[in-house]
């Protein structure tokens, strides 16, 4: 594992940090090892006799995945190079083209530690959810609930990693009916490709549970699921012709250019076509 220390951030400080809150740490989960991370870090190397210096290292990291009750065991969850090439097959695309999108777009490792897929909640899409259902969101819109039911988007509730099934589930206790599941399960993104459970019907899924169950499966999985997402989207012209700046607008967003998705894209195709 790579050697992480303040400041780092890097996808391998997500696993640090879903690892040190199942071992009873509330921090935050993401990719920044941050001040919080640090003292986490500390604490554990204290009370598991470890130099306490918040590098971690070889030690440190093999002391965390004994402690851990549920080790790392993914790899028939993670993404195959055959699983690139039937998608490039599939959809008439150049395999380097497929695999620079994969390298760009996707969100890195499609599942969290504890083999449940990657998810990311959106309240303020909860809330739209529930209005589509008939659902007033007004009449459970509290001070107990505002963190995973708001009107208008906000980064600020976001946690991170497994704690944002933390944030799903509560969103379902608001009420636990079938139509609550549904709005909150609808209202995360999902997976590698981070897809939204919204458009589960529109993408060919029978409902969202046959989505999700499909999310669980594996990364190939997830794949699948971008590749209905362009398709209906109509993002794989620009894919055939390494339109890089139209293929960015439509599946990025107007502000594409401010990330440079168009430029990233081009240089992992060129790395890809080398190959």
């Amino acid at each position: 594992m790579k050697l992480l220390k303040h400041y780092t951030k890097a996808p391998e400080v997500l696993t640090l940090c879903e690892l040190l809150y199942e071992l009873g740490y509330h921090i935050k989960i993401s990719d920044s090892f941050t001040l919080e991370v640090d003292e986490a870090v500390k604490d554990f190397q204290r009370k598991n006799s470890l130099v306490v210096d918040g590098i971690v290292g070889v030690k440190t990291w093999a002391v965390l995945l004994e402690k851990d009750n549920k080790p790392i065991s993914q790899t028939d969850k993670f993404l195959k190079e055959s699983d690139l090439i039937n998608f490039a097959n599939e959809y008439d695309l150049e395999l380097a083209a497929v695999k620079a999108v994969n390298e760009i777009e996707s969100s890195g490792k499609g599942f969290l530690i504890n083999n449940k897929p990657k998810i990311l909640f959106e309240g303020h899409v909860f809330w739209s959810e529930l209005k589509k259902r008939g659902i007033d969101p007004n009449s459970y819109y509290n001070s107990n609930s505002q963190n995973v039911l708001y009107p208008k988007w906000t980064r600020a509730h976001y946690q991170g990693g497994i704690k944002e099934y933390d944030r799903l589930n509560e969103a379902i206790s608001l009420n636990n009916s079938p139509n609550f599941e549904e709005a909150a399960l609808s209202s995360a993104s999902w997976g590698s490709f981070q897809i939204m459970g919204y458009h589960a019907k529109n993408l060919g899924y029978t409902d969202i549970h046959h989505f999700v169950s499909q999310m669980e499966l594996n990364e190939g999985e997830h794949l699948k699921a971008f590749g209905k997402f362009l398709e209906k989207n109509n993002c794989l012209v620009h894919l055939r012709n390494k339109n890089w700046a139209g293929f960015a607008r439509l599946y990025n967003g107007a502000g594409y250019k401010e990330n440079r998705y168009d430029e990233k894209l081009s240089r992992a195709y060129s790395k890809y076509s080398q190959n």
